[in-house]
Formats: structure tokens, sequence, C-alpha cells
């Protein structure tokens, strides 16, 4: 799945370049002012924000193929890197709606899903999610608590306890036990 969202990007990538590219170009051939810009500099932006934009992406496409490749988790500067890459896709999809129309929206769209999908299926540290056999966010499975000493027999000791079901053990239990600290006074 990390290899389809970095074909997308790289293929996005390239297109984003090569349209602002010849968008520099029609500027610089028409030859004419915008509002009192200077075409050459209007021509030359459009081509550095295509080289921008394209390398921009590429670099999302290149975190992916990363993830496809290690078949772990983005973490870091390129978990950051994707996110801006799904944020970047909501706001030009919601441009496209009102500009070019619905089809570009869904392109849009779609985009940003198997960007979100990248980063919501990859668990932190196990792979895809459910690949690991552990808890989730562990590699390993969970260590097992050391059950109580049992008490002395004599008064108030409870009975031993058997493999037939007592109250309260349908009910729900949690699977790590709660971690109890000592108060501590905040006083002198």
């Amino acid at each position: 799945m990390a290899g389809v969202v970095a074909v997308v990007l790289l293929a996005e990538a390239v297109f984003i370049a090569a349209l602002n590219w010849f968008l520099g170009v029609v500027v610089d051939r028409q030859d004419m002012s915008l509002a009192g810009l200077d075409p050459d500099v209007m021509a030359t932006s459009s081509k550095v924000g295509g080289i921008v934009f394209g390398g921009y992406f590429a670099l999302c496409a290149l975190v992916a193929a990363l993830v496809a490749i290690r078949d772990r988790a983005p973490a870091g500067f390129g978990r950051v890197l994707l996110i801006s890459a799904a944020v970047v896709h909501g706001l030009l999809g919601a441009f496209a709606w009102g500009l070019v129309g619905w089809t570009a929206f869904l392109a849009m769209v779609v985009v940003l899903g198997l960007i979100v999908l990248l980063l919501m299926t990859y668990d932190r540290a196990a792979g895809p999610e459910g690949a690991g056999g552990g808890a989730p966010g562990r590699g390993d499975a969970p260590a097992k608590r050391k059950e109580p000493a049992a008490a002395p027999a004599g008064a108030g000791a409870p009975a031993s306890r058997t493999d037939e079901p007592q109250d309260g053990d349908d009910g729900p239990q949690d699977s790590v036990p709660a971690q109890v600290t000592a108060p501590v006074t905040t006083t002198p």
C-alpha cells in the first residue's frame, strides 16, 4: 500500500513540476504584464515554484517508498512531511472544487485518503497493523506479571482460587495492571 502512495506522489511531483514549467513558458512567450508585474519575474517564479513543489512531492514519495521498503511507520521528519502533504492535498481539494471542478477535487481527495491510510495503517514499531503478534505499539509480547505469593492459611486468609468461574469473572478486566505510586507530599 505504501508503494502505491509512493508511485502516486511521484507521478504528482512530475505532473506539478511539468505543469508549472509549462505555465512559466507560456507566460514568458506571451510577454504581457499582469497588473504591472514583470513577465520575466512571473515566468521565473512559476518555474521555481514548479521545481519546489515537485521536489516537495518527490520527497514525500521517497518517504512513502522507504515505508514500503522498511515495512515500518514513518517517524520524525518523514511523518511530519506526510502529514503536511495530507494537509496540502486537503487544501488543494477545497480550491480545486471551486476553481476546476469535481474531478480535480476527487483526485485530491483520493491522494489525501491514500496518505492518511498510509499514516494510519502502520503501527509505530511493528510494521503494518496486525502483522506483529504482540501488544499494540510493541514489537514483542507483553511481559507477564508476577502473581503474589500465597498468603499463609489462617483466619482472614482468602480461599484458594479454583478454575471454576466465580462472581465477577464475566466482567471486563484490564489487560495491563494499573501502576500505583505512593502519594508524595508537596509542601516542605
